[in-house]
């Protein structure tokens, strides 16, 4: 079985975080760190090259397809955030419809500047989020 492209790894977080060349982009991804450490009680992990992540949980599909993943995270890119909720959105609407300039896909919400969100509903977000991976996968 083919293993997961994305794992946790031993690089240093705070040297990932103080290599983002754009100033505006590092602030919002320390203040973003703070929010889900705060959050889910877990110290930001690298998993890959570029996604910042807390905590962790195990899946196993249908198909027999399992894997380790993280239960919440981030990854500064060029010229936006991606914010990953790996329960999705389907359940968030209403928040969603209060947090502020956005854009989701299946589990990842994009964002160009902090500044952009209600930082307070983004914590609902988080809250929410997380505590919708504890009811399906337990720590």
């Amino acid at each position: 079985m083919a293993e997961n492209k994305t794992q946790e790894t031993g690089a240093d977080v705070s040297a990932f975080v103080a290599g983002i060349a754009d100033e505006g982009q590092r602030e919002d991804t320390l203040a973003i760190i703070a929010m889900m450490q705060k959050a889910s009680g877990h110290p930001p992990k690298l998993w890959g090259p570029a996604i910042i992540g807390f905590g962790r949980y195990d899946y196993k599909y249908e198909s027999g397809r399992e894997g380790t993943s993280l239960r919440i995270g981030l990854s500064p890119r060029k010229g936006k955030t991606a914010l990953y909720f790996m329960d999705g959105f389907q359940h968030h609407e209403e928040i969603l419809n209060r947090i502020g300039k956005h854009k989701t896909a299946k589990s990842c919400f994009y964002i160009k500047h902090l500044s952009d969100l209600d930082k307070g509903v983004l914590g609902e977000l988080i809250s929410a989020s997380l505590a919708a991976m504890q009811a399906k996968y337990p720590e």
